[in-house]
């Protein structure tokens, strides 16, 4: 057990602000791989209940009709970021390709900063809900230092300067912004059938009851989503920390586990050039639907 906790001492003696990325590295590449491919996924599905976010991404069709690629494309593209660093070839390829990609279609300022909160806020309140143990002081601090770099790197404006201003934005974002729209429903419902298609076809009803039990109930209500009932909201949170604790018991991680080493990454059996991931869209017609408004800071 005290191996298990190795690396946290380690983290524990680096500084959150100046070794940022590489805190952030340690932690999801060695510490909590699972869990944060898993809050990732979580995160970005937030986005979709906010109309502006899910009604363009439906009219795009890239989240409905190519959800594997779309899927595949933004975890490689992310996480060569967080494995090979802000400033490395690797790093500024990924960051660079995201913002071609992004000026392609308007989409204001706030729900930019929006998405960027949910990087940071949603990993969190995962793991320290399901993981085998919380997110440290330093972690946290370090996660918010990473994200408000990439946030610069992609031109967003007035990013939350502290983990605490991140998830009181990103609250204060969903409240008001959280609402029914078709198109927003379509692309849920388009990723929840991914989702399940990574596992046999039997399946497919039970993993859609899962993946349910763990959204809260303003998520399903802009979705349109039944709640699921109380037993297996309790029966599918208590599987998923009962598999936190079972983690807790294992010896460290003693290689990086990455996006691009992920089961549910299926698009690239043949490898890919970062360079090319992703869409390649004439501006209003489908394709990634943001664009930053202004000069890319990565251009």
């Amino acid at each position: 057990m005290v191996r298990r906790f190795e690396l946290l001492a380690q983290i524990r003696r680096m500084d959150p602000y100046g070794n940022a990325s590489e805190i952030y590295r340690l932690s999801s590449a060695y510490e909590f791989p699972w869990d944060f491919a898993r809050a990732l996924e979580l995160a970005l599905y937030r986005t979709y209940a906010v109309p502006s976010i899910g009604r363009l991404l439906a009219e795009t069709a890239e989240f409905t009709d190519r959800p594997q690629k779309r899927y595949d494309d933004t975890a490689l593209l992310l996480d060569a970021v967080v494995e090979h660093g802000f400033d490395s070839e690797q790093g500024r390829t990924a960051i660079r390709r995201i913002n071609r990609m992004h000026r392609s279609y308007d989409i204001t300022n706030e729900d930019m900063r929006y998405v960027l909160c949910t990087f940071v806020v949603t990993p969190k309140r995962w793991i320290d809900a399901y993981g085998w143990r919380r997110m440290s002081r330093h972690e946290t601090v370090a996660s918010a230092v990473h994200y408000r770099t990439l946030g610069r790197h992609m031109g967003i404006k007035d990013i939350p300067g502290s983990y605490e201003e991140f998830e009181a934005c990103l609250d204060a974002y969903e409240a008001a912004h959280f609402a029914w729209d078709e198109g927003g429903r379509r692309v849920s419902d388009a990723t929840l059938d991914l989702m399940a298609s990574w596992y046999p076809r039997p399946l497919a009803p039970l993993l859609r009851a899962g993946t349910l039990a763990l959204l809260d109930d303003h998520l399903l209500r802009a979705f349109g989503y039944a709640p699921p009932s109380s037993a297996t909201r309790a029966v599918v949170r208590r599987a998923v920390r009962l598999r936190g604790r079972a983690v807790r018991l294992l010896p460290p991680r003693r290689a990086p586990h990455h996006a691009r080493q992920n089961r549910e990454i299926k698009g690239y059996p043949n490898g890919y050039q970062l360079a090319e991931l992703g869409t390649s869209p004439v501006p209003g017609i489908r394709g990634c639907p943001v664009r930053h408004i202004g000069t890319s800071a990565a251009e």
